[in-house]
């Protein structure tokens, strides 16, 4: 009992110590020995004394430089630029209570535990959102950037040059306001630092490494051209289009896409081709010389052929079945890289010459050879007669502007020659179609029965009533089909002329006079222009589009 009274003695005494002790503390309101904030020692200050350190390192706080990354790139910001605000301001009377507050016990454990270790007060910031943004906004957004692929050239010696590619960057806005403010609220120390926004990288499609692998040639292939001077420039403007892309493994390739449109905006001029069955000038008119010599080189490349169509007639800078015809939104030459390394084309038209050739990575036998030929399958015989009605023109006007031409079918084969072996494979079936002549004749004044005559397509019943009268009152019909620059044929109505020069023509339409003539056909929805000073055929069309041959 003598025990327990002197404890309670004791505790009491303890207690009016602690308390006589908290009490002078609190009427100096001093900080405690071991009180910091951040790194700042506030023992024994007072609370105004206290508050201006701490005001005074906010201050340079506020102007605390910040690096925001940015990818590989980089910003300076300071903390005032992304809205820093300062959280705990009561820090100051939070320290000024450690120890001179609460009941008697919580001040001596406050002392005691002052006594054997440092309490650290930190200071509080936020990042303000729209500041954030805002910063984001007006000085990141520089940073972003588009891929760009890796590029090879031809040094024009059989070599190539390359560029290395360029990764994109896109900025996440939203998702980088985060990452800041979250920075500022969390790790940041209140001095400099980085932080990173959110940045979504996009790898530019192949590098130099993948397109090293472009050493050999798969296959080439060569047409000659001269024609109008619209039409040149088309086919060299064709080839400058198509020259040097690139397509990745099991990428393809759409022709009309990269030459499209045919307009003097993209470089084409006007030349003849053929829209609802009659020719027209029309800008990109040979552009399908240039698909068609693409094509072949394809084909010696041995790459997948998508797509291809053929003329509705032949042309003659290639054999039947081996041609590919476009026209937009109608046709198209469209392949596939079915090789496991990257392809590059090289196209060129200069001086009457274009050629295309596929450079890749050649991993077919030495040995193995591949050869084309094409098979004509049937010939197809035009019947019939078109006449046209041209009012402008008085009855005794009769021009033949298309000699009938012949139709066939025809193949196109592949013969693979390796270890030995030849294997022949059919490539393509093809069939173009047979015209009737076509004549223009005059109607100014004529009468019911001849308008009928004409629009029955009677040509027996025209010539009689144009030949059933006198010379001096019929002039007779001539044919100048002398080549003019524009690619159509020219006529001579001249009267007493007495003249008839006429294309004559064999069964594939070719012209077998040994003069500078050239004819139209424009029959039945379809097209065919021979300029027979440089052996060419245009042929195109049908009655939905225009196809530039």
């Amino acid at each position: 009992m003598r025990l327990r009274r002197k404890l309670a003695a004791a505790f009491v005494m303890a207690c009016v110590g602690i308390a006589a002790a908290s009490a002078a503390a609190g009427a100096e309101e001093t900080i405690g020995q071991g009180v910091y904030i951040n790194d700042m020692d506030v023992s024994g200050l007072d609370y105004a004394a206290a508050q201006s350190m701490v005001e005074q390192r906010v201050q340079q706080i506020r102007n605390a430089t910040i690096t925001v990354q940015v990818g590989e790139d980089s910003v300076e910001a300071s903390a005032s630029d992304l809205g820093l605000h300062w959280e705990n301001k009561n820090i100051v009377r939070d320290a000024v209570e450690i120890g001179n507050s609460g009941n008697p016990v919580k001040r001596y454990k406050d002392e005691k535990d002052l006594a054997r270790e440092n309490r650290e007060l930190k200071l509080e910031f936020s990042a303000n959102e729209n500041a954030v943004r805002e910063f984001i906004e007006e000085n990141c957004m520089q940073f972003e950037k588009e891929p760009q692929e890796a590029t090879i050239t031809s040094d024009g010696s059989a070599g190539f040059e390359l560029v290395e590619g360029v990764t994109g960057q896109v900025i996440n806005v939203e998702e980088s306001v985060k990452a800041v403010q979250e920075y500022i609220a969390g790790e940041w120390q209140g001095g400099s630092g980085t932080v990173a926004l959110s940045v979504e990288l996009e790898e530019p499609k192949g590098d130099t490494k993948d397109l090293e692998t472009i050493q050999d040639l798969l296959g080439t292939y060569t047409t000659y051209y001269g024609s109008t001077t619209g039409r040149n420039m088309n086919v060299e403007r064709g080839a400058e289009l198509i020259n040097g892309h690139v397509i990745y493994p099991g990428e393809t390739f759409s022709v009309c896409d990269h030459l499209v449109p045919f307009n003097a905006e993209n470089g084409y001029e006007l030349a003849p081709e053929y829209s609802m069955g009659q020719v027209v000038q029309g800008y990109g008119g040979g552009i399908c010389q240039v698909s068609t010599t693409l094509y072949n080189a394809l084909l010696q490349a041995e790459l997948e052929i998508v797509e291809r169509h053929c003329h509705t007639m032949t042309v003659s800078y290639v054999e039947p079945s081996m041609d590919a015809a476009i026209a937009e939104g109608a046709m198209d030459l469209v392949f596939r890289n079915n090789l496991d390394t990257p392809i590059f084309i090289s196209g060129y038209a200069y001086g009457g010459v274009l050629t295309f050739s596929v450079y890749g990575k050649e991993t077919r036998p030495a040995d193995r050879t591949v050869y084309y030929y094409s098979v004509t399958t049937s010939q197809l015989e035009a019947s019939g007669t078109i006449l046209t009605a041209v009012p402008e023109q008085a009855v005794g006007y009769l021009v033949n502007v298309q000699a009938a031409t012949g139709g066939l079918t025809a193949e196109c084969w592949k013969s693979v020659t390796e270890n030995g072996q030849t294997t022949d494979t059919q490539v393509n079936s093809s069939v173009y179609e047979a015209s009737p002549a076509r004549y223009e004749v005059g109607t100014a004044g004529a009468s019911d029965a001849f308008m009928s005559a004409v629009y029955s397509n009677d040509l027996a019943t025209v010539q009689a009533a144009i030949y059933g009268g006198t010379a001096s009152a019929v002039q007779q019909p001539t044919v100048d089909t002398t080549q003019q620059t524009d690619g159509t044929a020219a006529t001579d109505a001249a009267a007493g002329t007495g003249t008839t020069d006429t294309a004559a023509t064999d069964s594939t339409g070719a012209n077998t006079t040994g003069d500078a003539s050239q004819y139209i056909d424009t029959t039945g929805g379809t097209g065919q222009y021979i300029d027979t000073t440089d052996g060419e055929v245009y042929v195109g069309g049908s009655d939905s589009g225009v196809v530039t041959w």
